[in-house]
């Protein structure tokens, strides 16, 4: 029995859409390989909305969000600067620091990031607040064919993981929609109340690819 739980964790698990409601995807070790491959039949954004929580112990550098492209491996990344306490987000591959977040360890956090092509503007909220919204890239839509993977940073279209910036925790309810929510849709989602779920990727209609040690279990939530 332990032996086909050890394979069934190494080997790539693809499957149909699956609600994961009350579940999370947990990275329990450090690699430069193991991840989650989100998959879409969306090829072509003007803008969009990443929603996502996540709970990690890790005093490093870290990925938390990957979208690449053909032509920009950061077309949309969020990433945990651990030198300068800072939140990066990247789009097309330029960098736009947010700063003044109280990023603490071994707890839930929840971190939506909106980006609209025309306003060309990025902005991300954190835990419930909204950061300053910053300029970003020319106004021109992003093309696919777009690879999505969470717990490992792409540096190419679908690859060049690099351990040292691998994730390790666990992750839940991640919706991604093709326009920028509006702040009450925002704070239904921090809240866990009831908001229209991602139209691009959908936490309760997921499908995903695991690859090498990643797990899928019940949501764990502190015990009030």
């Amino acid at each position: 029995m332990k032996l086909l739980m050890l394979l069934v964790l190494l080997t790539t698990c693809t499957a149909s859409p699956q609600d994961l409601s009350g579940k999370m995807f947990t990275f329990p070790l450090k690699t430069n390989n193991a991840h989650v491959r989100l998959l879409t039949s969306v090829d072509s954004l003007s803008a969009f909305t990443v929603c996502h929580r996540s709970f990690t112990d890790l005093k490093k550098d870290h990925l938390l969000f990957s979208m690449a492209t053909l032509s920009n491996p950061n077309a949309f990344l969020t990433f945990w600067d651990a030198t300068n306490k800072e939140m990066e987000v990247h789009i097309r591959d330029r960098t736009t620091d947010m700063a003044g977040l109280d990023y603490k360890l071994n707890m839930w956090h929840s971190i939506c990031t909106t980006w609209d092509s025309t306003a060309q503007l990025v902005q991300l909220w954190f835990d419930g607040k909204p950061l300053v919204k910053k300029f970003t890239t020319s106004g021109t839509r992003m093309q696919g064919p777009f690879i999505i993977i969470l717990g490992q940073e792409q540096d190419s279209h679908g690859g060049g993981f690099d351990i040292n910036q691998s994730f390790v925790g666990m992750m839940s309810d991640v919706h991604m929609w093709d326009y920028t929510l509006s702040a009450c849709e925002i704070h239904n989602y921090m809240d866990d109340l009831n908001f229209t779920p991602g139209n691009v990727l959908n936490w309760r209609a997921l499908e995903f690819q695991t690859f090498d040690r990643v797990l899928v279990e019940k949501e764990q939530m502190t015990c009030q």
